[in-house]
């Protein structure tokens, strides 16, 4: 009997513990913003708590990434400057929910957009829009990051001669096994993919097959690889649809392409985030400008779409949306409205339904989360 109560409590505990993350809130600056916000959101009500922000002055900290572990939180920042840009590093105390600057490296070129982290948390990749590279830097112990210690130059452009003068790496995102990179190139309507090694001090080592092409004007932006890691999804800004992927050993294969919007929608489109329902049922992707909407699909065994609803983003421009780990919730960052919408989500038909818990932060451009203690 004692041993049935242990477990019971064992599992009540992991349950409640699950109830509550910390929601990282990265904006654009230039207005009143204060740079990176933290809430606590508890998924069992959909609720945010406002908790602090970081308190040194942090420029456009525009996207952002957690470590593993919790501790660490990685940012572009100076995006969208005359300087250039840099990837700075914070410290996060799960305690007391304090974020503290630690230290800021150039980012190697102009508007940084994306960042992510391997999962050995032994280094960040950062992706330079403007630049048209990407650069990777080494992780010390203390969480500082070091000055690049790799820079790939990419190259290429489109028919677009406003948006696609050159390449720019609009993101970078890995597998789900973190041994494959995948660099959405918007300026080139190419999906670039590299190998990825923890035990090198150049990690990226360009895949031999080709990169995944797009079609020409479409702009590949954002990437979503499926949780079976077998499907990757990636949203084209300029021409309002979703490429899909079958992949393998850093291969991208075309298997499918779909709108986005209606069929009675005009150009021009500006598609921007994508992500997966963490069961792996549901693709969501987000229109901005004259849309403000998430375009629902469901997903079938052999990764295709089927269109299933289209629902208001309740804000102008969702810039990025997340969807939190318990796969309950979906916040959408609305920048230009300065708010963030907290969507319930129907974990069988996918369908949306807004909470009335909205957050108003100014310019929000990020969300990201992660399981408080």
């Amino acid at each position: 009997m004692r041993q049935v109560l242990f477990f019971f409590f064992l599992a009540f505990s992991f349950y409640f513990s699950a109830q509550n993350y910390y929601l990282f809130i990265g904006t654009f600056t230039h207005t009143d913003s204060k740079g990176i916000y933290v809430y606590k959101f508890d998924c069992k009500t959909g609720k945010a708590v406002f908790v602090t922000n970081t308190e040194k002055d942090v420029v456009n900290p525009s996207f952002l990434s957690v470590s593993k572990n919790g501790k660490f939180i990685y940012s572009c920042t100076e995006t969208r400057t005359e300087t250039g840009g840099s990837v700075s590093s914070f410290s996060f105390d799960k305690k007391n929910g304090k974020l503290t600057f630690i230290n800021k490296q150039p980012s190697g070129g102009a508007n940084p957009v994306y960042i992510t982290i391997h999962k050995k948390n032994k280094f960040v990749i950062n992706s330079n829009y403007t630049a048209g590279n990407i650069t990777v830097f080494e992780i010390n112990d203390d969480g500082s990051i070091k000055p690049f210690s790799q820079e790939i130059k990419l190259s290429g452009s489109s028919i677009n001669k406003e948006r696609q003068e050159k390449s720019h790496p609009h993101s970078v995102i890995l597998s789900p096994d973190h041994k494959y990179l995948a660099v959405p190139d918007l300026g080139s309507d190419k999906i670039v993919t590299y190998e990825v090694s923890d035990k090198e001090e150049q990690p990226l080592k360009a895949c031999t097959s080709l990169p995944g092409s797009a079609i020409g004007g479409s702009g590949p932006r954002h990437l979503a690889f499926h949780p079976n890691g077998k499907f990757a999804y990636s949203i084209e800004e300029l021409s309002g649809s979703v490429q899909a992927y079958s992949f393998k050993k850093g291969k991208l294969d075309t298997l499918q392409r779909v709108l986005i919007h209606t069929a009675e929608t005009k150009g021009p489109f500006s598609a921007s985030d994508i992500h997966i329902s963490p069961d792996g049922k549901f693709l969501y992707a987000a229109n901005r400008g004259k849309e403000n909407n998430i375009a629902i699909f469901s997903i079938d065994k052999l990764g295709r779409l089927t269109h299933v609803a289209y629902q208001p983003t309740l804000g102008e421009i969702p810039r990025n949306f997340m969807i939190d780990p318990s796969g309950n919730y979906l916040l959408v960052a609305n920048q230009v409205s300065g708010s963030i919408i907290i969507f319930k989500r129907n974990l069988h038909t996918g369908l949306l339904t807004d909470t009335n818990e909205p957050i108003a932060v100014p310019m929000p451009s990020c969300l990201q989360m992660i399981e408080a203690d």
